[in-house]
């Protein structure tokens, strides 16, 4: 009979996977936690000791060099990925030092032999001589550049951290720069939203004393604990998990004006489907009509799981720079860009890790081929909500200013229909042209760093400049 895995087990599998192979841990740790029979405290414990060590994955590597003495790059992947394991026992839980260090070893003995399984020790039984604390004083000391200094203690690699500077400076908030880097390594509370016509929101929270009305959208609700999946409305397909900062920037393009029956609704690049299924359940209510595009096929089928509970939508498969050739057809579309996804580092830890400057510098190529194809593909007077989960300015701010400068479309007031919306959000008065944006952040509104921005194409009688 074969020896059951243990919680830390699982987790180093899940670490050397997303490290080595590229892995999601979102995806891949369900499916070890199933195959190790891992339920409850074992189960809880797997996964906060790969979501954990994921998340502050830079602190623990400064502290393992140190240590060390040698650059990562030389220390065995099965070795580096059980290094930041303990690291992360030993200064970020309430696990016994003995106890980290020991069962730590004994997974790499049993894996690695004798020889890794001693470097291991020596390496966990020094990091262990000083706490957490005393580990931020010597990165004080030794760091004495005070945005790395941040890079470090704090987790992010060092572009993103002056990505997120730079946002936060053009709303006059630089000072808020330390909030959002705690709050990005905190795991959020899951977020519901209330499809409209099927359920309300203060009906939802009636209901079950662990949810509770979340401010950033008038849909939005957060469970306080628990499995959403078990919830009557969850299953019942009254509300579904999403962050309540995307139904914001997709209920501010349904709700910006009143939906009139018959108008034409698309969501270019609708994958996973969550601002899909908000949108198709707004158009249900109004009688106008839906449709979701997806260029990834697999996605493309989740798009189709998110609206079926609702009926039946069109959802096309294209790329959606090919809606450019659809002049005039939607009256209003959603851009939901590919991005780098800087906004949810909260609720996936490692994305920190995998991207880079290079990947911002293709993206934004292909954010404005998107947004270009929308507006075109949008009536005259129509509506464009272009968005991103990112608050880096080159994705953001750069892409809208680029398509107002060529007089493809005009910005709207964002911020005030925004506000309207949810008028408990303290949102800051982002420029864009004679218009505004929004950005939400973690720290300040509790949602994922979404970026909004409503356009408006112009009208038969004022075509576009050039």
């Amino acid at each position: 009979m074969s020896r059951s895995r243990t919680p830390r087990e699982v987790a180093l599998d899940v670490l050397i996977a997303v490290i080595e192979d590229d892995a999601y841990a979102n995806l891949l740790l369900p499916k070890r936690l199933e195959s190790a029979d891992l339920h409850g405290t074992d189960a809880a414990f797997a996964t906060q000791l790969t979501h954990g060590t994921l998340r502050a994955l830079g602190f623990y590597d400064w502290i393992i060099a140190e240590v060390s003495g040698r650059p990562l790059r030389k220390i065995d992947a099965v070795a580096l990925a059980s290094l930041r394991l303990g690291a992360h026992q030993l200064l970020d839980t309430r696990v016994a030092a003995h106890a980290a260090v020991n069962e730590t070893v004994n997974i790499v003995r049993r894996r690695a032999g004798r020889g890794p399984a001693g470097f291991v020790n020596a390496i966990l039984r020094g990091i262990a001589r000083r706490d957490r604390g005393e580990w931020l004083a010597q990165i004080e000391t030794k760091v004495s550049d005070a945005r790395e200094r941040l890079a470090i203690t704090h987790a992010h690699p060092r572009w993103i951290v002056d990505a997120f500077a730079a946002a936060l400076k053009r709303e006059d908030r630089a000072g808020e720069l330390v909030a959002l880097l705690e709050a990005d390594n905190v795991a959020p509370h899951v977020q519901l939203a209330a499809l409209p016509g099927r359920a309300g929101r203060d009906e939802l929270a009636s209901e079950s004393a662990r949810l509770r009305a979340q401010p950033a959208a008038p849909t939005a609700l957060e469970l306080e604990s628990g499995d959403p999946a078990k919830l009557e409305a969850v299953q019942a397909h009254r509300a579904r998990v999403q962050d309540a900062g995307s139904q914001l920037v997709a209920l501010a393009l349904t709700r910006a004006e009143a939906l009139r029956p018959g108008e034409r609704l698309l969501d270019l690049c609708a994958g996973p489907g969550g601002k899909s299924a908000l949108v198709a359940a707004e158009t249900l209510v109004a009688g106008a009509e839906f449709t979701a595009n997806e260029v990834t096929p697999s996605r493309a089928g989740l798009v189709r799981q998110a609206l079926e509970p609702l009926g039946e939508f069109e959802v096309t498969e294209l790329d959606g720079r090919e809606f450019a050739e659809r002049a005039g057809r939607f009256d209003r579309i959603l851009v939901d860009a590919p991005c780098t996804g800087l906004g949810a580092l909260r609720r996936r830890p490692e994305a920190r890790w995998r991207k880079s400057e290079q990947d911002v510098r293709e993206l934004v190529v292909l954010q404005r081929e998107l947004l270009d194809a929308a507006l075109r593909a949008t009536a005259p007077g129509g509506l464009v909500a272009y968005v991103t989960c990112s608050p880096h300015p080159a994705e953001t701010t750069e892409v809208v200013e680029r398509a107002v400068a060529a007089g493809a479309a005009s910005p709207l007031d964002t911020r005030a229909i925004c506000g309207e919306l949810a008028p408990d959000l303290d949102l800051a008065e982002i420029r864009v042209g004679t218009g505004t944006a929004v950005q939400l952040w973690p720290h300040r509104h509790g949602t994922d760093a979404m970026f909004l921005a409503l356009l408006r194409t112009p009208n038969e009688e004022e075509p576009p400049r050039g």
